[in-house]
């Protein structure tokens, strides 16, 4: 494994690489509260199968620079920082995979990069277009009287007093609560903060033992989380910004995967179903899981992902 500090538009991006030079790229984009370090299973897996491998540090995250302005996290913005890393790379044909807000990164790639992206797999979050109106005008609507967390990350400062104040429980909350649920469906008054109710120790799930999540805690420390927060931040903007791109589909062989416990599902169940209308070529699998998918049910994860990437963006022939 390589890692790479490159100078793209305006930040120093940290980017590990693996896997041989003349590989396919693959792109792993990760989403939050994670880190590089979460595709931990799937980067030997694509390695082996001859694919050379690109996972960043999303800007805000990591050793990657996390600028202090709400606006330097739009969503065009996060796509162009890895547009310019593919530019550094000298890419012209690529699979781009992402999880969480890393999806959503890269479906949005998918549509701003049809030639240059040849196949996009996405873990948990569904595309059906733009929407009519921004997401958090929605929210704030069907949200008025009690708890959700989008709405709470708005305000600068709020939600980092409660995440920051204990990082490790922090991230142990989400591994937990995140795949069950219980951070985000669980009723709640609209003054409550996130972490309420939670007891003061967790343990961690199985699929992330101490050294796994030492890799999570490093991607926290010592920055909290003010720059991931500032991706919830920009919903009304990415809205405005992506209307040149209202009514385009991805056409793209895309890979759709959600687990049967993940929030998501339930939160996204009308974007979910009203997918194909959007991606055309699309192949979707509901796993046995939660939400953090690529760690609880790697094994599955892999062999969908492998099996998509054979059909669709076969890794090069070795040199004789």
């Amino acid at each position: 494994m390589e890692q790479h500090l490159l100078a793209v538009n305006g930040i120093h991006l940290s980017v590990h690489v693996a896997g041989p030079e003349t590989g396919r790229p693959v792109w792993l984009l990760h989403g939050f509260p994670e880190c590089w370090h979460s595709w931990r299973q799937q980067i030997p897996a694509l390695v082996a199968a001859g694919y050379r491998v690109f996972v960043p540090e999303m800007r805000g995250y990591g050793a990657s620079d996390a600028p202090e302005a709400v606006e330097a996290y739009s969503l065009l913005t996060l796509c162009a920082d890895i547009q310019a890393a593919m530019d550094a790379f000298g890419q012209e044909d690529v699979c781009m995979v992402g999880h969480d807000w890393g999806a959503m990164v890269a479906w949005h790639l998918a549509l701003l990069e049809p030639h240059r992206i040849s196949a996009l797999a996405t873990l948990s979050v569904p595309f059906a277009g733009r929407p009519r109106r921004p997401a958090i005008e929605i929210l704030r609507k069907v949200h008025a009287e009690h708890f959700n967390y989008i709405l709470y990350f708005q305000e600068p400062g709020v939600a980092e007093a409660e995440l920051d104040a204990d990082i490790d429980r922090t991230l142990r909350a989400f591994m937990h609560g995140g795949s069950a649920g219980e951070l985000f469906l669980t009723p709640r008054p609209a003054d409550a903060r996130l972490l309420d109710g939670l007891p003061l120790s967790l343990d961690l799930p199985d699929w992330c033992p101490p050294e796994d999540f030492a890799h999570y805690h490093q991607a926290f420390a010592g920055r909290g989380f003010r720059g991931a927060l500032n991706w919830y931040r920009n919903f009304e903007r990415n809205w405005h910004d992506t209307e040149p791109l209202a009514g385009r589909k991805v056409e793209q062989p895309t890979l759709f995967l959600i687990g049967t416990r993940d929030p998501v599902a339930t939160l996204e169940a009308y974007t979910f179903e009203r997918m194909p209308e959007h991606v055309p070529n699309l192949q979707a699998h509901v796993l046995d899981c939660g939400h953090w998918i690529q760690g609880e049910n790697a094994g599955e994860v892999n062999r969908l992902l492998l099996q998509f990437l054979a059909r669709t963006f076969a890794p090069t022939p070795p040199l004789e």
